[in-house]
C-alpha cells in the first residue's frame, strides 16, 4: 500500500491519497480544489486515481471532489447519512455511490470500512484503511473531523451557521455516542490521522502534529475518561465551551459542498493588468483590490477603499472573513507567482472571480486615490487612552478579550467587524487593536472602506500595553479607569 498526506499549511486542512500496489489504482480523501497536486502525486508515483471519497460536507474550504472526479473519471463515494437538509445534490454525470455505517469497499487489494460518526456534522463518516498484504486488520483510520490529534471535531458548527437552535448540544451528544459506540472499540493500535491540524477553525486546540493512536488520544486527551465513564453532560459542557468564531464563509462552503460548484477544469493562470485595465475593472467592473502587502506597507500608503489581507498569515482564513462574494477581485502581489499562489487559496474558499492583478502601486499612481493609517505605539495610545480622545475597539477573539482588555475597549472581533459596525461610533476616532497589529490592520483597512475616516492602529496592540503595565481588567471584572502615576505603580483592574 501507496499513503501521501497533502497539507495545507493555510487552512490547516489534510486530504490523502491511498494507493494499491498490485493494481495501481489509488484513492483520494477529502481533496481540496485545485486538484493538480493529487494528478501530479498520482503521476510520480505510477497510480491511477480510481475513486475520490469525502468524510463530509466540508464547511472550510471548498471541496475538490466533483473536480477530481471530473478530472479522472474516478468515482466518488460520498456520505448517504445524516438528515435531509445535508444529502448531497448535484452529482449528475458523476458516477458515485452512497455509503452508509459499515459499508466496505476496495480500491485494488486495499479495504476501506466505513462508520458513521455523527456529532461534528449528522452525516459524518470514518474510513479505516486495511492492507491485506499486511494484516486483515485496519492500519490506520482517516478521521476527517471526528477525532483531531488534542482535539474533538467541534459540533456547534451547524447552530452557529444559522440551523437552528440546540444543533450544538445536539451534536455534542452525537460525538459523545459516536466516540462510545464505534472509537471505544477500535484497536489500541490504529493510527488515526485527521483532517485538520493546527490552526483550523474546526476545533479550538489542534495540534501541529499529524498523527496519533486511538490507545494514546484516549489516554491522555481530556475526553478519555468521560467517554470511558459515560459521562455525557461534562462531555458536551467542556466540548462546547470556548470554541472559536466560525468564520461567516462556512456557510457558503456548506451549501456549495452540498450542491455542488463550478468545475474549472483546471487552474486558471492569474493575468497582470495595465493602469488602464486596472482604472477601467475598478470603476466599471465594481472591483475591489485586495492589498496582501506588509501591514507596515499598507499603513504607509494604500488605495482607499482596498482591503488588507496579507499574504503569508492564514490568507485563506482571513480573506474567507473579510471578502465580499458579489464583486470580482484584482490582487495587489509582489510577483506573479504570488498573484498565482494566493489565486489558488482563494479558489479553495470559493472566490473564483479573480480579475488579476497589479505589482506596484506607482503603476497606478496617476489613477488612484491613495490614503494611509497611522500607527502608534504604546505610549501614544496610554496618552489618547489616558485622554479619553477616541474610542478603543478590541479586534481579537472572544477568549483573548475575556482574559483581559484595555478598560473601556468596545469588542469587535475582527472577522465580524463589516457585519458589526454599527457597534463602532462614527463621531470619534477609532484606535483599533488586537495583540500585535496583524488583526487590527486588516480590520482598520475594513472600517476605512466602509466610510470610517478616522483610524488609527495600535500597531503593538495588547501585548506592548502589557508589557507597559498599564490598566487592564477581565470580562468579569466592574473595574473602571483610573489615573496612573508611574508605570510600576499601575492598578490592575481584575
Amino acid at each position: 500500500m501507496q499513503f501521501y498526506r497533502i497539507y495545507d499549511e493555510d487552512l490547516g486542512q489534510a486530504s490523502y491519497l491511498v494507493g494499491c500496489t498490485r493494481t495501481h489504482q489509488a484513492l483520494v480523501v477529502d481533496p481540496r480544489r485545485d486538484v493538480d497536486i493529487y494528478l501530479e502525486t498520482a503521476r510520480r508515483h505510477g497510480l491511477t486515481i480510481a475513486a475520490v471519497a469525502e468524510t463530509h460536507v466540508h464547511a472550510d474550504f471548498l471541496s475538490g471532489a466533483r473536480e477530481l472526479a471530473h478530472a479522472t473519471g474516478a468515482t466518488l463515494y460520498l456520505s448517504e447519512e445524516g438528515d435531509a437538509r445535508w444529502k448531497y445534490k448535484g452529482l449528475s454525470g458523476f458516477v458515485h455511490v452512497g455509503l452508509v455505517d459499515n459499508d466496505t469497499f476496495f480500491v485494488g487489494d486495499v479495504r476501506i470500512s466505513v462508520r458513521h460518526t455523527p456529532g461534528h456534522t449528522p452525516e459524518h463518516l470514518v474510513f479505516l484503511i486495511t492492507d491485506p498484504d499486511v494484516s486483515q486488520e485496519p492500519m490506520m483510520m482517516l478521521s476527517g473531523d471526528f477525532v483531531f490529534v488534542e482535539d474533538l471535531g467541534r459540533p456547534d458548527l451547524l447552530e452557529e451557521l444559522g440551523s437552528g437552535p440546540g444543533q450544538a448540544k445536539a451534536g455534542a451528544e452525537a460525538l459523545f455516542e459516536s466516540l462510545r459506540r464505534v472509537f471505544l472499540e477500535l484497536p489500541a493500535h490504529l493510527q488515526i490521522w485527521p483532517g485538520h491540524g493546527a490552526g483550523s477553525a474546526c476545533g479550538k486546540s489542534l495540534s501541529a502534529i499529524p498523527v496519533s493512536t486511538v490507545a494514546y488520544e484516549l489516554k491522555h486527551r481530556w475526553w478519555g475518561e468521560l467517554v470511558r465513564r459515560n459521562e455525557r453532560q461534562s462531555f458536551a459542557d467542556r466540548l462546547l465551551a470556548g470554541q472559536p468564531e466560525a468564520p461567516l464563509y462556512f456557510a457558503k462552503m456548506k451549501q456549495l459542498n452540498r450542491d455542488g460548484m463550478t468545475i474549472l477544469g483546471g487552474v486558471p493562470l492569474p493575468t497582470k493588468l495595465t493602469p488602464g485595465e486596472f482604472g477601467k475593472k475598478l470603476t466599471e467592473g465594481g472591483a475591489l483590490l485586495v492589498d496582501t502587502r506588509s501591514k507596515e506597507a499598507f499603513a504607509t500608503r494604500h488605495l482607499k477603499a482596498s482591503f488588507h489581507v496579507p499574504y503569508g498569515y492564514k490568507f485563506s482564513t482571513w480573506a474567507g472573513w473579510m471578502l465580499p462574494y458579489y464583486r470580482p477581485l484584482i490582487l495587489l502581489a509582489a510577483t506573479r507567482d504570488e498573484a498565482e499562489e494566493l489565486m489558488r487559496k482563494l479558489l479553495r474558499i470559493g472566490h473564483d472571480d479573480v480579475i488579476g492583478y497589479i505589482t506596484d502601486l506607482d503603476d497606478i499612481a496617476e489613477i488612484a486615490d491613495f490614503g494611509s493609517v497611522p500607527r502608534i505605539d504604546a505610549d501614544e495610545a496610554f496618552h489618547i487612552w489616558e485622554q479619553d480622545e477616541a474610542v478603543f475597539v478590541d479586534v481579537r477573539s472572544n477568549a483573548e478579550y475575556d482574559h483581559s482588555h484595555i478598560p473601556g475597549a468596545v469588542h469587535v472581533f475582527a472577522g465580524r467587524i463589516i457585519k458589526d459596525l454599527d457597534m463602532i461610533p462614527r463621531d470619534r476616532p477609532v484606535v483599533v487593536h488586537c495583540s500585535s497589529g496583524n488583526r487590527s490592520s486588516i480590520a482598520a483597512s475594513a472600517l476605512l472602506a466602509h466610510g470610517f475616516d478616522k483610524v488609527i492602529n495600535f500597531a503593538g496592540g495588547f501585548n506592548a500595553w502589557k508589557e507597559h503595565i498599564f490598566p487592564e481588567q477581565t470580562a468579569r471584572s466592574t473595574g473602571t479607569k483610573e489615573r496612573p502615576g508611574k508605570h510600576g505603580e499601575l492598578p490592575q483592574l481584575h
